[in-house]
Protein backbone atom coordinates (compact mmCIF):
# COMPACT_ATOMS: atom_id res chain seq x y z
CA UNK A 1 0.00 0.00 0.00
CA UNK A 2 1.47 3.48 -1.28
CA UNK A 3 1.27 6.85 0.35
CA UNK A 4 -0.14 5.58 4.23
CA UNK A 5 -2.15 8.20 5.76
CA UNK A 6 0.10 10.50 8.60
CA UNK A 7 -2.97 10.65 10.86
CA UNK A 8 -5.30 8.04 11.28
CA UNK A 9 -8.58 7.49 13.39
CA UNK A 10 -8.30 5.16 16.07
CA UNK A 11 -10.13 2.57 18.22
CA UNK A 12 -8.91 1.50 21.12
CA UNK A 13 -10.27 -1.71 22.34
CA UNK A 14 -8.94 -4.18 25.35
CA UNK A 15 -7.71 -7.46 24.80
CA UNK A 16 -7.63 -7.15 21.15
CA UNK A 17 -5.09 -7.44 18.68
CA UNK A 18 -5.01 -7.40 14.73
CA UNK A 19 -1.66 -8.66 12.89
CA UNK A 20 -1.45 -7.70 9.43
CA UNK A 21 -3.05 -9.56 6.61
CA UNK A 22 -5.27 -11.03 8.47
CA UNK A 23 -8.62 -10.10 9.02
CA UNK A 24 -11.36 -10.09 11.84
CA UNK A 25 -15.47 -9.26 12.23
CA UNK A 26 -15.82 -5.83 14.77
CA UNK A 27 -19.41 -5.56 15.33
CA UNK A 28 -20.17 -1.51 16.11
CA UNK A 29 -22.14 0.03 18.33
CA UNK A 30 -20.83 2.95 20.44
CA UNK A 31 -21.78 6.25 18.79
CA UNK A 32 -18.89 7.69 18.36
CA UNK A 33 -17.21 4.67 16.60
CA UNK A 34 -20.29 4.63 14.28
CA UNK A 35 -19.32 8.53 13.55
CA UNK A 36 -15.52 6.66 13.02
CA UNK A 37 -16.76 4.43 10.81
CA UNK A 38 -18.93 6.25 8.60
CA UNK A 39 -15.85 9.35 8.12
CA UNK A 40 -13.33 5.74 6.94
CA UNK A 41 -15.92 4.84 4.40
CA UNK A 42 -15.91 8.39 2.59
CA UNK A 43 -12.31 8.51 2.81
CA UNK A 44 -9.87 5.54 2.90
CA UNK A 45 -12.06 2.81 4.79
CA UNK A 46 -8.28 3.03 7.29
CA UNK A 47 -9.00 2.51 11.03
CA UNK A 48 -6.10 2.47 13.58
CA UNK A 49 -6.39 -0.64 16.26
CA UNK A 50 -4.74 -0.28 19.62
CA UNK A 51 -5.02 -1.31 23.37
CA UNK A 52 -5.67 0.99 26.01
CA UNK A 53 -3.23 0.17 28.73
CA UNK A 54 -5.15 -0.54 32.26
CA UNK A 55 -7.06 1.74 34.12
CA UNK A 56 -6.11 2.16 38.08
CA UNK A 57 -9.31 2.22 39.90
CA UNK A 58 -8.88 5.86 40.87
CA UNK A 59 -8.74 7.01 37.46
CA UNK A 60 -11.81 8.33 35.99
CA UNK A 61 -13.13 5.98 33.17
CA UNK A 62 -15.02 8.79 31.35
CA UNK A 63 -11.65 10.32 30.28
CA UNK A 64 -9.88 8.98 27.41
CA UNK A 65 -7.42 6.24 28.46
CA UNK A 66 -3.79 6.04 28.21
CA UNK A 67 -3.02 4.21 25.08
CA UNK A 68 0.02 1.53 24.24
CA UNK A 69 2.64 2.75 21.88
CA UNK A 70 2.21 0.42 19.06
CA UNK A 71 -1.34 -0.60 17.11
CA UNK A 72 -2.04 -2.00 13.55
CA UNK A 73 -4.10 -0.26 10.84
CA UNK A 74 -6.75 -1.90 9.33
CA UNK A 75 -8.58 -1.33 6.69
CA UNK A 76 -12.35 -1.99 6.32
CA UNK A 77 -13.43 -5.08 3.45
CA UNK A 78 -16.89 -5.76 4.61
CA UNK A 79 -19.73 -3.20 5.80
CA UNK A 80 -23.38 -4.33 6.53
CA UNK A 81 -25.42 -2.24 8.79
CA UNK A 82 -27.92 -4.13 11.46
CA UNK A 83 -31.65 -3.27 11.54
CA UNK A 84 -31.06 -1.87 14.75
CA UNK A 85 -28.26 0.66 13.98
CA UNK A 86 -25.44 -1.78 14.82
CA UNK A 87 -22.37 -1.67 11.90
CA UNK A 88 -20.92 -5.44 11.10
CA UNK A 89 -17.54 -5.00 9.29
CA UNK A 90 -14.59 -7.07 8.71
CA UNK A 91 -11.16 -5.07 9.22
CA UNK A 92 -7.77 -6.25 7.37
CA UNK A 93 -4.74 -5.69 8.75
CA UNK A 94 -2.44 -3.82 6.64
CA UNK A 95 0.96 -2.46 8.80
CA UNK A 96 1.48 -1.74 12.20
CA UNK A 97 1.95 1.67 13.33
CA UNK A 98 3.90 3.80 16.34
CA UNK A 99 1.61 6.80 18.10
CA UNK A 100 4.06 10.05 17.78
CA UNK A 101 0.86 12.36 19.50
CA UNK A 102 -2.29 12.85 19.78
CA UNK A 103 -4.45 15.80 17.30
CA UNK A 104 -6.88 18.28 18.86
CA UNK A 105 -10.19 18.07 16.79
CA UNK A 106 -13.65 18.81 17.37
CA UNK A 107 -14.89 14.65 16.68
CA UNK A 108 -16.14 12.28 19.58
CA UNK A 109 -13.28 9.69 18.63
CA UNK A 110 -9.76 10.48 18.62
CA UNK A 111 -7.09 10.48 15.67
CA UNK A 112 -3.09 10.29 16.34
CA UNK A 113 -0.21 11.54 13.99
CA UNK A 114 1.46 7.90 13.52
CA UNK A 115 4.85 6.29 12.26
CA UNK A 116 5.48 3.22 10.10
CA UNK A 117 9.06 2.76 9.64
CA UNK A 118 10.22 0.10 11.96
CA UNK A 119 7.23 -2.26 10.67
CA UNK A 120 7.46 -1.72 6.81
CA UNK A 121 8.02 -5.17 6.29
CA UNK A 122 4.56 -5.92 6.86
CA UNK A 123 4.11 -4.16 3.46
CA UNK A 124 5.72 -7.30 2.03
CA UNK A 125 4.40 -10.43 0.30
CA UNK A 126 7.58 -12.50 1.07
CA UNK A 127 6.82 -15.26 3.90
CA UNK A 128 9.39 -15.21 6.59
CA UNK A 129 11.99 -17.88 6.64
CA UNK A 130 10.50 -20.66 8.92
CA UNK A 131 9.90 -24.21 9.20
CA UNK A 132 6.78 -26.40 10.77
CA UNK A 133 9.54 -27.89 12.67
CA UNK A 134 10.82 -24.48 13.92
CA UNK A 135 7.26 -23.97 15.85
CA UNK A 136 5.88 -27.41 16.34
CA UNK A 137 6.62 -27.86 20.10
CA UNK A 138 4.40 -24.35 20.04
CA UNK A 139 1.66 -25.65 18.19
CA UNK A 140 1.61 -28.50 20.46
CA UNK A 141 1.60 -26.38 23.54
CA UNK A 142 -1.05 -24.13 22.30
CA UNK A 143 -3.42 -26.60 21.00
CA UNK A 144 -2.87 -27.98 24.68
CA UNK A 145 -3.65 -24.56 26.18
CA UNK A 146 -6.66 -24.05 24.01
CA UNK A 147 -8.37 -27.94 24.60
CA UNK A 148 -7.48 -27.59 28.59
CA UNK A 149 -9.66 -23.53 28.31
CA UNK A 150 -12.44 -25.38 26.24
CA UNK A 151 -11.80 -23.26 22.62
CA UNK A 152 -12.60 -25.05 19.87
CA UNK A 153 -10.15 -24.09 17.22
CA UNK A 154 -10.58 -25.47 13.75
CA UNK A 155 -6.63 -26.56 13.61
CA UNK A 156 -7.33 -28.27 9.56
CA UNK A 157 -7.86 -25.24 8.55
CA UNK A 158 -5.29 -23.39 10.26
CA UNK A 159 -2.91 -25.86 8.79
CA UNK A 160 -3.64 -25.23 5.13
CA UNK A 161 -2.52 -21.58 5.73
CA UNK A 162 1.40 -20.24 5.84
CA UNK A 163 2.89 -20.49 9.00
CA UNK A 164 2.79 -16.61 9.95
CA UNK A 165 -0.46 -16.42 9.01
CA UNK A 166 -1.37 -19.94 11.49
CA UNK A 167 1.21 -18.00 14.47
CA UNK A 168 -0.32 -14.80 14.12
CA UNK A 169 -4.01 -16.05 13.96
CA UNK A 170 -3.12 -18.04 17.43
CA UNK A 171 -1.74 -15.13 18.79
CA UNK A 172 -5.20 -12.90 18.46
CA UNK A 173 -7.28 -15.94 19.43
CA UNK A 174 -5.07 -16.29 22.80
CA UNK A 175 -5.76 -16.38 26.17
CA UNK A 176 -3.17 -14.68 27.03
CA UNK A 177 -3.41 -11.50 29.18
CA UNK A 178 -3.68 -7.58 27.40
CA UNK A 179 0.13 -7.19 27.98
CA UNK A 180 1.17 -10.59 26.67
CA UNK A 181 -0.55 -9.56 23.12
CA UNK A 182 0.88 -6.28 23.41
CA UNK A 183 3.91 -8.08 23.86
CA UNK A 184 3.52 -10.35 20.68
CA UNK A 185 2.16 -7.17 18.68
CA UNK A 186 5.42 -5.53 18.93
CA UNK A 187 7.20 -8.19 18.17
CA UNK A 188 9.10 -7.18 14.73
CA UNK A 189 8.62 -10.39 12.64
CA UNK A 190 7.43 -13.80 13.41
CA UNK A 191 10.42 -15.29 14.56
CA UNK A 192 10.69 -13.43 17.50
CA UNK A 193 6.79 -13.57 17.87
CA UNK A 194 7.86 -17.07 17.96
CA UNK A 195 9.96 -16.68 21.22
CA UNK A 196 7.90 -14.49 22.94
CA UNK A 197 4.86 -17.21 22.66
CA UNK A 198 6.68 -19.59 23.94
CA UNK A 199 7.94 -17.74 26.89
CA UNK A 200 4.36 -16.57 27.43
CA UNK A 201 4.07 -20.62 27.34
CA UNK A 202 6.15 -21.24 30.31
CA UNK A 203 4.62 -19.06 32.27
CA UNK A 204 0.79 -20.74 32.13
CA UNK A 205 -0.49 -23.91 34.40
CA UNK A 206 -3.38 -25.20 31.68
CA UNK A 207 -5.51 -26.31 34.88
CA UNK A 208 -6.07 -22.94 35.78
CA UNK A 209 -8.13 -21.84 33.24
CA UNK A 210 -12.12 -21.96 32.28
CA UNK A 211 -14.05 -22.86 29.71
CA UNK A 212 -14.51 -21.08 26.95
CA UNK A 213 -15.49 -21.01 23.22
CA UNK A 214 -14.05 -19.63 20.07
CA UNK A 215 -16.09 -19.85 17.13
Amino acid sequence: MNNLPKTIPVFPLSNFIIFPKTTVPLNIFEPRYIDLVNDCMKSDKLIGMIQPKPVSQEKNLAEFPDLHKIGCLGKIVSFKETEDGRYQIDLKGVIRFRILKELKTNKEYREFEVDYNTYLKDLNDEKEDLKFSDLELIFKDLKSLFEKRGFIINWKSLEKQSLDETINALAMASPFSLEEKQVLLEAVNLDLRKNKIAEILTTYTFDEFNNTTLQ
